[in-house]
C-alpha cells in the first residue's frame, strides 16, 4: 500500500534519520532525488526556481547544481533573501544559477516556496508568483508539497500552487493523496530517503495492484459451499427505482458471497429473480445486509429489519436518512458528499472542501466505517488509517455505479471482511473495473458489474495491469 504520514510524524522521522547520517546528507539525498526526477527539462532550457525559506528551498537550490551540471539553465526567484538557505544558495550560484527579480517567460517552473511546515494559503510575493503561474502556465514541478495547501488536512483554504507534477520525499503526505489538495499536486513521485524504519503507523493508506492479499482470508477453498462463503441480504430498489435493485444484486454477484437473498415487494422480487435466477427471494439467515440503494418510503423499516439480525450492514442512499444515533453492529456507510452533508447538517460545498475531516468526524459520530464517495473516495474508521482510493475512470460518474458498489462491498462483508477492508477493496476494484470495462471511454453501471469478476481474479493473482 501507499502510505502517508502527518507533518509531526515526518519531522520526528527526519530527525531520527538525520541523527544517523553525516551532517547535510539528508538534504543531499533529497536534492539528488529531486534533480533526477526533473529529467523532462531538456538541456539548454531555463527553469525558474521559486525559492522560499528553510530546507524546502535548500532542497531546490542543491538540486539546481545538478541541473546546471547537465546543461539546464537555472533562474532563482528568492522570496526573502534573509531567510533563504545560505549554503544552498551559495552552491547554486557557484554552479551558475542566476538570481532574477521575478519570473518571466520561462517554460519550466520549480515550486519550492514553502514546505510541509508552512501555514496554508499564500500572501504577498508568494501570492504574486501563484498568479504568474496561473497567467503564464509554465510546466510546474513541486518540491515535496504544493505551496499553500493544508498538508495534514488536505484542504485548500487559500491561494495555492497547482502543478503538473510533485516530487515528494520520504513518504507521501495527506495532501498528496486526499482531495481537494491532491488535485493541486498533479502526478506524484516519491523519493526514498530511508525514512521507513523511523515512521509510525500512517495517517492515510491507498490500496495498490499488488495488495490482493487483503482478500486471502475470505477466498473460498476446496471444501467451501454457498453458506460457508457467506450469505448476503439485500433490501434495495422500489417501484420508482427498480433498476437499483438489479444493479445492487449485480454488484453483489460479482463479489465473494456464496448466496444472495433479496427482500422487497412481490413484484420487484419476481423481477430480480427473473433477471438473476441464482437469487433467493425472501428473508432468511444472512451474514451481512445491504440496505438503501433505490429504496423508497420503506427504507427506515428495512434498515430496522437488517439491524435486528445483529450482523454487519452496508447502509446506502435513502437508508442513510434513518441511521441510529450510534451503530452497535459493524456498519459501512456509503454516502456521497450531498448525503453526508444532510446527515451532518451542513452543506455539500463544506463536505467537498474538507472530505477527510467530515469522513473522519462521521465515523466517530456514528461508530461506523464511512465510505465517502468522490474522485478520491475515502474510507474512514476511528483508530485506523483512513484509506483513499486512487483507482477509477472519470466515466465512473454514471447513474447506478453507487448501487453496484454497495452490492459489491456487501458481498465482501458477507464473506467475512471487516467494514474497512470491505469498503476499501470494493472501492478499489470498482474503480479498476470501470477502467477495464472500456479504457478511456464511456461506461454504464452494468458494464462495471460485468467487469468486476475479472478484476477480482486479477487482483487475487497479483497481475492487475
Amino acid at each position: 500500500m501507499l502510505s502517508a504520514h502527518t507533518v509531526g510524524d515526518i519531522r520526528a522521522a527526519e530527525e531520527a534519520l538525520a541523527a544517523t547520517l553525516p551532517e547535510g546528507e539528508l538534504m543531499q539525498r533529497a536534492a539528488r532525488g529531486l534533480a533526477d526526477s526533473l529529467g523532462l527539462i531538456p538541456a539548454g532550457d531555463v527553469v525558474v526556481c521559486l525559492i522560499g525559506p528553510g530546507n524546502n528551498g535548500g532542497d531546490a537550490l542543491y538540486a539546481a547544481t545538478h541541473l546546471l551540471d547537465r546543461g539546464v539553465r537555472v533562474d532563482l526567484c528568492l522570496l526573502d533573501e534573509s531567510t533563504v538557505h545560505a549554503e544552498g544558495l551559495a552552491a547554486a550560484q557557484a554552479a551558475g544559477a542566476q538570481i532574477v527579480a521575478a519570473p518571466g517567460a520561462q517554460r519550466w517552473c520549480l515550486d519550492a516556496i514553502f514546505g510541509i511546515g508552512a501555514r496554508p494559503g499564500l500572501t504577498g510575493k508568494a501570492a504574486d508568483w501563484e498568479r504568474w503561474l496561473v497567467q503564464e502556465s509554465p510546466y510546474t514541478f513541486v518540491v515535496d508539497v504544493p505551496s499553500g495547501v493544508d498538508v495534514d488536512g488536505a484542504t485548500l483554504p487559500g491561494s495555492h500552487v497547482s502543478a503538473e507534477a510533485t516530487i515528494t520525499f520520504g513518504t507521501y503526505k495527506n495532501a498528496l493523496l486526499a482531495d481537494p489538495a491532491a488535485d493541486a499536486a498533479g502526478a506524484v513521485s516519491l523519493v526514498d530517503l530511508g525514512l521507513a524504519p523511523h515512521l509510525p503507523t500512517p495517517s492515510i493508506e491507498a490500496i495498490e495492484a499488488f495488495d490482493g492479499h487483503l482478500l486471502d482470508p475470505v477466498l473460498p477453498g476446496r471444501s467451501s459451499h454457498k453458506y460457508s462463503r457467506g450469505v448476503l441480504g439485500i433490501a434495495a430498489g422500489s417501484e420508482q427505482y427498480a433498476g437499483a435493485a438489479h444493479l445492487c444484486v449485480a454488484g453483489a454477484q460479482a463479489g465473494l458471497a456464496g448466496m444472495i437473498r433479496f427482500v422487497g415487494s412481490t413484484a420487484l422480487s419476481q423481477r430480480v429473480v427473473d433477471r438473476a435466477p441464482e437469487v433467493v427471494a425472501g428473508r432468511g439467515r444472512v451474514q451481512a445486509w445491504v440496505v438503501g440503494p433505490g429504496s423508497g418510503d420503506d427504507a427506515e423499516s428495512q434498515l430496522a429489519m437488517a439491524l435486528e439480525d445483529r450482523v454487519p450492514v452496508v447502509v446506502d442512499a435513502s437508508a442513510l436518512q434513518h441511521v441510529p444515533d450510534r451503530f452497535d453492529v459493524p456498519a459501512l456507510l456509503t454516502p456521497h458528499a450531498g448525503e453526508l452533508a444532510a446527515m451532518m447538517d451542513t452543506t455539500r460545498e463544506q463536505v467537498e472542501a474538507d472530505p477527510l475531516g467530515h469522513a473522519t468526524a462521521a465515523a466517530e459520530r456514528w461508530n461506523a466505517t464511512v465510505l465517502l464517495k468522490g474522485r478520491r473516495t475515502l474510507v474512514a474508521q476511528t483508530g485506523a488509517p483512513t484509506r483513499v482510493n486512487l483507482s477509477g475512470s472519470a466515466w465512473l460518474g454514471t447513474a447506478g455505479a453507487g448501487d453496484v458498489l454497495a452490492g459489491f462491498a456487501g458481498s465482501l462483508l458477507a464473506a467475512g471482511l471487516d467494514p474497512r477492508d470491505a469498503g476499501s477493496v470494493a472501492a478499489y476494484l470498482h474503480g479498476v473495473a470501470s477502467v477495464q470495462a472500456n479504457p478511456d471511454g464511456p461506461i454504464v453501471a452494468t458494464d462495471v458489474a460485468y467487469a468486476l469478476p475479472a478484476a477480482v481474479a486479477a487482483f487475487v493473482r497479483g497481475d492487475l495491469a
